[in-house]
């Protein structure tokens, strides 16, 4: 069954549980958060956010997205007096786009389609929870003594579809990767390849024993 979303393409992929600061400068999305508002306390007040496959974030011109994206539950919105919004989002729940457009709104409206987190293979998935845990922290030590990012970590969860996703959003990867771990079938699917992942990004940091500045470019850690 599908239904119809707002969405919000952007230049970053949006995870489930992950918390995503955004500032509202375009009159478009301002109409759309203040649609959101206007909605009865009960209701859920989100919308869609989809990474961007090519365009841009910005300007008249539809950017091409990706099918798979994540909903923004708003949190907390400030309204500053030239008219922007300053929101607090979480990620929410997976969706897969199906037709697109613009009719009765200024900004894009997805046929959607909402996915479930399933676990996949229960045996594979429970089995990768540890080996992934250790080598997520095995990763953000390495990534610390680098001096180039510092990771936050939390504690991280025993329950594979929490992990997976605790991991999709802390590791340092592009937005192609990380587009692949939101769309993964399963949780056993996605910490599979998270823990390929981590081990490659392991031996790649171990690797590295002298940092200048000339050889290694600092990366800031993104708010999403």
């Amino acid at each position: 069954m599908s239904t119809r979303l707002p969405l919000f393409p952007l230049g970053t992929v949006l995870l489930p549980g992950l918390v995503l600061p955004l500032e509202i400068f375009e009159e478009r999305y301002r109409t759309l958060v203040r649609e959101l508002m206007a909605q009865s306390a009960d209701e859920v007040r989100q919308f869609g956010v989809v990474a961007i496959r090519r365009g841009r974030e910005t300007g008249p011109a539809l950017p091409a997205i990706h099918e798979v994206g994540c909903t923004a539950v708003m949190r907390r919105v400030q309204e500053h007096p030239d008219g922007r919004f300053s929101l607090i989002t979480v990620g929410g729940q997976r969706f897969r786009v199906g037709a697109v457009d613009q009719q009765g709104a200024p900004y894009l409206l997805g046929e959607v389609e909402f996915l479930p987190d399933e676990l996949g293979d229960a045996d594979a998935a429970r089995e990768a929870v540890g080996p992934v845990q250790r080598l997520m922290r095995t990763y953000a030590q390495r990534l610390a003594a680098t001096g180039t990012v510092q990771i936050s970590l939390p504690d991280l969860p025993d329950d594979p579809i929490a992990l997976s996703y605790v991991v999709a959003a802390a590791a340092v990867t592009d937005l192609t990767e990380r587009q692949g771990l939101l769309a993964a079938a399963d949780a056993a699917s996605r910490l599979g390849a998270e823990r390929a992942l981590l081990r490659r990004e392991v031996g790649l940091l171990g690797k590295i024993t002298t940092i200048g500045s000339s050889e290694l470019r600092r990366v800031d850690p993104s708010p999403n």
